[in-house]
């Protein structure tokens, strides 16, 4: 009994470092961690102990994040992981100053403010959005948060698994810091250019699970923006046509730079299907050569258009043998006519060129 007095009389004495755990939570000051798992919370539970730095709140039913929902001087972890959160409102995390690894993956994020990861001192490391995204309208306010918010400390960034059919202009512009971006299982198509602008201290480039079918020249020279990245690009509906040529080049030359390049084999066509990209490269795919088929259509158009061009010529010839009577009859007249104007100017030049002529015709006019 007088020991437990003592523990209370010191648990007094030192405040926060003995504080209560909150209800539903599991506490364990010695790792300095705090768990409320599953519990059916609806919002971050309060009088969380001083001490804590690694905060778990997660598969609960938390709708929305203000910047009052979390105040903790020492956290430096915190994961909201399953909460199905759909609202990030402006510095939702301002009262965390030592925050480093934010944690918001498998939520249904669908409005983002442009300064929701406004953390104070720079101090964001690691933002995981994996499965956080509740639509294609929401990428869009990612972007402008990740233009907008401080995150210029910010190292790895975590986007896969959202369904992305695309990755709006710059949207990576700010993050000068990041190491890792990881990108997989999305349905990514293609890169266009300033993709990946201001990512030049890039280490690392997840592209894998997606939708790429081949990467044009522009995408690759997006690619060649980032040439610390070490590219993974494997697991993608790759379509080993003449368009390919150009990555396979490419493949060839920056094979260092590629983590999988083993991996990167032919989806399309079946006559392909499994042949390594490498492979591919010293294939004969006759993107040069004429193409037999092709020959044969333009023949095939060649002889119809000969064939309609005599059908006309026939025709025109059969219009002239029906009209061939009043043709002929024309062409007379015209050379009678021809001829009487032909008679009328040689008269006149007689006339002109011989004085007599000239005054006997004078004096029969008179």
């Amino acid at each position: 009994m007088r020991d437990l007095t003592r523990r209370l009389v010191l648990c007094a004495l030192l405040g926060s470092v003995c504080a209560a755990c909150p209800p539903r939570c599991e506490c364990s000051e010695v790792a300095l961690t705090v768990k409320c798992v599953s519990k059916e919370l609806l919002s971050v539970p309060t009088g969380i102990p001083g001490y804590t730095r690694n905060l778990f709140v997660t598969g609960n039913h938390i709708r929305r994040l203000g910047p009052e929902s979390i105040s903790l001087e020492n956290v430096t972890t915190l994961s909201l992981s399953g909460n199905r959160i759909s609202v990030v409102e402006s510095h939702a995390f301002s009262g965390l100053p030592r925050l480093r690894s934010l944690d918001l993956s498998n939520n249904q994020l669908a409005v983002i403010h442009p300064e929701a990861f406004s953390v104070p001192n720079l101090s964001l490391r690691e933002l995981n959005l994996s499965l956080a995204l509740y639509n294609h309208s929401a990428v869009l306010d990612l972007a402008s948060s990740l233009r907008w918010s401080p995150l210029g400390s910010l190292r790895v960034l975590d986007l896969s698994n959202n369904g992305l059919i695309f990755l709006p202009s710059q949207i990576f512009f700010r993050l000068n810091s990041l190491h890792r971006l990881l990108l997989s299982n999305n349905s990514l198509v293609a890169i266009h250019n300033s993709t990946l602008s201001g990512l030049e201290n890039l280490q690392e480039l997840d592209l894998t699970l997606n939708a790429f079918k081949m990467f044009p020249e522009e995408g690759l020279r997006e690619l060649d923006t980032i040439p610390r990245a070490t590219l993974f690009l494997r697991e993608n509906p790759l379509t080993c046509t003449c368009g390919i040529e150009p990555f396979t080049l490419w493949l060839n030359r920056s094979q260092t730079r590629v983590g999988d390049t083993e991996g990167l084999v032919c989806s399309f066509p079946a006559s392909l299907r499994n042949t390594s990209l490498l492979a591919v490269g010293k294939l004969n795919l006759d993107c040069h050569q004429r193409d037999p088929e092709a020959d044969m259509a333009l023949q095939t158009s060649y002889v119809f258009l000969g064939l309609v061009l005599g059908f006309i010529g026939l025709v025109f010839l059969f219009v002239l043998f029906l009209n061939r009577k009043g043709i002929k009859k024309r062409i007379n007249d015209m050379r009678d006519a021809c001829r009487e104007v032909w008679e009328g100017y040689h008269y006149r030049f007689e006339l002109d060129s011989d004085p007599r002529l000239s005054h006997v015709s004078t004096s029969a006019d008179a």
